[in-house]
């Protein structure tokens, strides 16, 4: 999935679009790369962190041949990477943040461009223009005020730098080795289906000699 973005319906309609119909995959790629930003950080993380904690099973069909799946519905279940650049910046560089900060996946590309303060968009000028300058810091438990993001930008889990020749000719090293980790982790974690237990045992316990608790 590729996000230029993080700006409203457009972005999240290419999420949309490119997440739902693929959400049952075993490996995920989150391209944000050059991507300036926006405010949909938190509504991607929160989809990301829905974990399948429930399995659906009819008569006939299961989740292996047309099931209803799992709950929480559209959970994915599989290995996810975040491919981020220099040119990642703002709302893309709190995206791969918080992915790491969560443990959601592992981030590969070059270290990000380091815009970790907020603004907002309220100072209208009476000619229709805006003024906005830094203004709202962010931070967590573990990590101080900026995330390690402000004047520093995401470092990756794996850096890799696209070589210029390369790229011209149309080979993308990030990506590739994006695909080289995925590959790595599902043969070290393999994502499988859980096999359904044994129906849980009714029968009275010894020595029991009615239903009454």
């Amino acid at each position: 999935i590729h996000l230029r973005d993080m700006a409203g319906a457009p972005a999240e309609d290419a999420f949309v679009r490119g997440f739902y119909p693929d959400y049952d995959k075993e490996a995920l790629i989150v391209d944000v790369r050059n991507n300036h930003g926006g405010n949909i950080d938190s509504w991607l993380l929160d989809v990301l962190q829905k974990r399948a904690w429930m399995y659906w099973e009819g008569r006939s069909t299961n989740i292996t041949n047309g099931g209803l799946g799992w709950d929480e519905q559209f959970a994915f279940r599989g290995h996810l990477v975040v491919l981020v650049n220099e040119h990642t910046s703002s709302d893309g560089e709190a995206f791969a943040r918080g992915v790491s900060e969560l443990g959601l996946g592992k981030i590969v590309g070059r270290r990000t461009w380091g815009g970790g303060i907020w603004l907002s968009s309220d100072n209208r000028l009476v000619d229709g223009g805006i003024a906005t300058a830094p203004e709202i810091g962010v931070y967590n438990e573990h990590i101080g005020l900026g995330l390690k993001i402000e004047n520093m930008g995401v470092v990756p889990d794996v850096e890799v730098d696209n070589n210029p020749r390369a790229a011209f000719d149309g080979v993308d090293m990030q990506l590739e080795r994006a695909i080289e980790v995925l590959k790595d982790w599902l043969e070290s974690e393999p994502i499988v289906l859980p096999e359904r237990g044994p129906y849980a045992d009714l029968s009275l316990r010894r020595g029991v000699d009615d239903c009454s608790l």
